[in-house]
């Protein structure tokens, strides 16, 4: 009897509750001054794939497939942006311009902006710790940096899936989904206001003057990455475990160093004179 009893108790143990609803609507599309038609596509785009765990709601009720849509919706959208507002570029800069406006760190600068976070529905405390983190980041560079610090991926995440729950529920509309953004998405990057890759423009500035330029990868030992020219030591940098932020900084600060040290450039035009040189005197006794 007392088997049956135990049996009959495990049937009657209720399963897990559902998440609490979501209390955050009028507050988002006040934000947005859009007011959606479905209010589940709202809850789901502010909800991380976290807050499902141990709970029988449908694990697939989160931000992801949302934010699928949603960067295909943005980039179309800067993309006519930028070619509506500047006919005269070519698809090189228009091409440059969208990546900028829809990069990680751009799209997360959004999400502090408008305390984005705050909604998102999550049980995952490592998350809190990255927006303290790139609070303190944000503090040292104010505005877009092209990469120097580490962005909270599901920052950009969030932005990206409220884009693609607006667009759904307007069937898609893209000046809807403008209306919506283009205030929050405030500043978009414009050619004035570019920035290039900190790896690119070193390469661009050093091909222009003759310059052999590398990046040594020396995480395995001292996790920094060192950029030397002509084999002559320029400048180092490190970023906790993320080499390619590392890298990214120790371009910029090579950069730095090259402009503002008058002899290392001279340094440096002497040793191109005397390798050019070199090969001139090879090719001739050839």
């Amino acid at each position: 009897m007392a088997s049956i009893c135990v049996q009959e108790t495990q049937l009657l143990t209720p399963l897990p509750p559902p998440p609490p609803p979501f209390p955050h609507f009028e507050a988002l599309e006040k934000l947005l001054n859009y007011r959606f038609k479905n209010r589940e596509l709202l809850e789901q785009a502010m909800t991380h794939g976290s807050w499902q765990q141990g709970s029988s709601s449908d694990s697939n009720k989160n931000y992801e497939r949302l934010e699928f849509i949603g960067d295909s919706v943005l980039s179309m959208l800067i993309a006519r942006e930028m070619l509506t507002c500047y006919p005269e570029l070519s698809p090189g800069p228009l091409t440059a311009l969208r990546a900028a406006n829809v990069d990680t760190e751009k799209l997360g600068r959004v999400a502090m902006r408008h305390e984005l976070y705050r909604y998102l529905r999550h049980r995952a405390p490592p998350l809190e710790t990255q927006v303290k983190d790139f609070k303190k980041a944000m503090k040292e560079y104010p505005t877009y940096s092209s990469g120097l610090i580490d962005t909270p991926k599901f920052l950009a995440d969030i932005v990206e899936s409220l884009i693609g729950a607006v667009s759904i529920d307007c069937s898609y509309c893209l000046d809807t989904v403008w209306k919506a953004f283009k205030e929050l998405l405030e500043p978009v990057i414009r050619p004035d206001t570019y920035q290039k890759d900190p790896t690119s423009e070193l390469h661009e500035f050093c091909q222009k003057r003759g310059w052999k330029v590398q990046l040594k990868n020396t995480w395995s030992t001292d996790a920094k990455i060192t950029v030397t020219i002509f084999g002559h030591y320029v400048a180092s940098a490190g970023y906790a475990n993320r080499r390619e932020t590392a890298q990214k900084r120790a371009a910029k600060a090579a950069l730095d160093t090259l402009t503002e040290s008058v002899s290392l450039q001279e340094l440096l035009d002497r040793e191109k004179e005397a390798l050019d040189k070199a090969k001139q005197g090879a090719e001739a006794s050839a």
